[in-house]
């Protein structure tokens, strides 16, 4: 039976047509999308349980047209969406029916390479990847590496703050940024940060990373690359009973070893990944512990043989220690592909991002083992376990009545779970819309309220990437405002509650 939809009123569609012609006189060419077949790919990100076309797609390829675009915008009070490689997983990039998707993939050249300072200038769109690989002949590389490297782009790695497996050792992107160009939602390019280790005032860049899109639009970024390490080797150690990897990894931490990485799957990821890329994974093990140490080699082979004893000392069954770089990368290339090995056994999974204390590591698997058998669906889990990020994958049917409601029960629970036991509810996937409505799990009104009029002082209209994070929004009136002109920040009387 075929639903027929209302359709639009003249009114609106002499605005879109308005909208639509306006962006082409910004960006001309094939730089706006319009017709409902070519706006297909963008109606969501890698969060693909909730979809919905934009009103219309622009992709600039410069500074100065992002600018232009966002003025109009403002000036006519239309949302906007910013966009990168779609990669996010927490429907950061999800369109909205009355706004325009910003997106950023034309930015994709590297400006700057400065080995003497240690820096990459980059434009947003360029590959996280791309950045390692344009460094390599040197022996440098950019050490947050998420799983999704080879396709998500350094632009959207400062929206969401991203990891990856190294991010224990090395830090997050938070970490590893030292400055940007941002474009605010009136236009206005501000310049935060450079190549300078440290900078004086207000942390304007630890504001910017993991801020979702919600404050402005990055255009071009200052990033630090790392000297690769004289050493480095991987241990793959099985365990009988998935508690007892993360007991290892707790007591592995607290013996004053910092790896450089610490990734844990449980049996059911094991065999989806080792059946999609052969590494050589044990199948007769419940859990499996990836550790790799680097530096000085005299140091590594030292901590080889201490992590080894402590995997002993936690029940381990099995230890495999690499013996060349090319069996190091084997066995990270099982976990790297975890995500795409897991859609091969399920029609679909739901990939959820929250962050304990390493201690509470046992507690959480076993919490995530009585909800998968409260909700009767099953879960592969990975964990970037170092620094206590769990990646739980719940596998369910879409094409099953009720099946996705109960996947979206069961991760809530998860995320509860994690701030129960002192954590919070994303790592690196970012709130988005999966997570918006559980912030006052976390955060009381008064935090809530905070955070709001920082967004207010970047987008006091709320146009930029509305409806994510925030489950509740005020009129930035009723909050106090804070103005941001020439990158800095203005705050006046603040309400009190």
């Amino acid at each position: 039976m075929s639903i027929k939809m209302p359709l639009p009123d003249q009114a609106v569609l002499d605005r879109r047509t308005a909208i639509v012609a306006a962006l082409r006189a910004i960006v001309p060419g094939e730089g706006v999308i319009d017709s409902a077949a070519e706006m297909l790919p963008y109606e969501s990100d890698g969060l693909t349980a909730y979809r919905q076309p934009p009103m219309v797609v622009v992709l600039p390829d410069t500074t100065e047209q992002v600018s232009q675009v966002l003025r109009y915008c403002h000036e006519n009070n239309i949302k906007v969406v910013p966009r990168g490689a779609g990669t996010s997983l927490s429907g950061g990039a999800l369109p909205l029916a009355d706004g325009v998707l910003l997106g950023m993939g034309k930015f994709k050249r590297i400006r700057d390479i400065d080995f003497n300072n240690r820096t990459v200038i980059t434009e947003p769109g360029v590959t996280n990847l791309a950045i390692s690989q344009a460094v390599a002949h040197e022996g440098f590389y950019y050490a947050p590496d998420p799983s999704s490297q080879i396709a998500c782009t350094i632009g959207g790695n400062i929206g969401e703050n991203s990891g990856g497996v190294h991010c224990l050792k090395y830090g997050m992107t938070t970490n590893n940024v030292l400055g940007c160009e941002i474009v605010l939602m009136n236009g206005e390019i501000l310049r935060i940060g450079s190549k300078a280790p440290e900078q004086a005032g207000y942390d304007l860049m630890g504001i910017i990373t993991g801020s979702e899109g919600l404050l402005g639009v990055v255009t071009e970024v200052t990033v630090r690359i790392l000297k690769k390490p004289e050493t480095a080797r991987a241990l793959m150690i099985g365990f009988p009973v998935v508690e007892s990897s993360g007991e290892c990894v707790a007591k592995v931490i607290g013996s004053g070893i910092i790896p450089g990485g610490m990734e844990i799957m449980d049996k059911p990821a094991i065999h989806a990944a080792e059946a999609f890329v052969h590494a050589g994974y044990p199948l007769d093990v419940e859990a499996l512990l990836i550790v790799e140490l680097d530096g000085p080699k005299v140091e590594v082979d030292e901590l080889i043989d201490r992590v080894e004893a402590i995997a002993k000392e936690c029940g381990s069954t099995t230890c495999q220690i690499s013996n060349s770089e090319q069996e190091r990368l084997l066995f990270w290339s099982g976990r790297k592909a975890a995500f795409p090995a897991v859609g091969r056994i399920s029609p679909d999974y739901l990939c959820m991002d929250g962050t304990i204390p390493r201690g509470k590591l046992p507690q959480a698997l076993a919490r995530i083992r009585e909800l998968s058998e409260k909700y009767g669906l099953g879960v592969a889990n990975v964990f970037h376990a170092g620094d206590g990020n769990l990646h739980p994958l719940i596998l369910y049917d879409a094409n099953k009545p009720g099946e996705m409601d109960k996947a979206e029960a069961f991760g809530a629970d998860i995320l509860r779970a994690c701030v129960e036991f002192g954590g919070v509810l994303t790592g690196e996937h970012g709130v988005g819309v999966e997570k918006r409505d559980l912030m006052p799990d976390m955060f009381s009104d008064i935090d809530l309220a905070q955070q709001m009029r920082l967004k207010c002082a970047f987008d006091p209209q709320g146009l930029l990437n509305p409806g994510k994070v925030f489950p509740v929004l005020h009129r930035c009136a009723e909050l106090g405002r804070v103005h941001v002109h020439g990158g800095k920040l203005a705050f006046p009387d603040l309400p009190r509650f």
